[in-house]
């Protein structure tokens, strides 16, 4: 095991499979993320407009490189539904080896690699 303060788990709630699907596929092709897991049946219960409201969600984990957190986040402002989207930071502390490298090689190298889209 590896001690890191350089990756991040980022929650990330949407309102059904298909726009899940979708903003975990823009984040890849986008090199953004090295991987995204939905958790579908989430059942959410909050606050909203001064109301207590409840519904069914589909969790995305994201795992990510601090330094594409600015970029992820703005993607997800841009493409998700909600006024208001989760978007929630989690700090790794620690990872096995094999698994961070490719996390950082899954992301931020790759990106720099990859030809900017226009």
């Amino acid at each position: 095991m590896r001690a890191s303060v350089q990756f991040s788990i980022v929650l990330v709630t949407a309102p059904n499979r298909n726009v899940a699907r979708r903003l975990a596929r823009a984040a890849l092709e986008e090199r953004l993320v090295a991987c995204a897991n939905l958790l579908p049946g989430t059942e959410s219960h909050y606050w909203w407009q001064g109301k207590i409201e409840h519904g069914r969600e589909v969790l995305i984990v994201f795992k990510t490189t601090r330094c594409l957190l600015g970029a992820l986040e703005k993607l997800i402002l841009v493409k998700h539904p909600y006024d208001t989207p989760e978007f929630l930071v989690l700090p790794v502390s620690a990872g096995t080896e094999r698994y961070l490298d490719w996390l950082a090689t899954s992301t931020c190298e790759e990106r720099q690699a990859k030809p900017a889209r226009r």
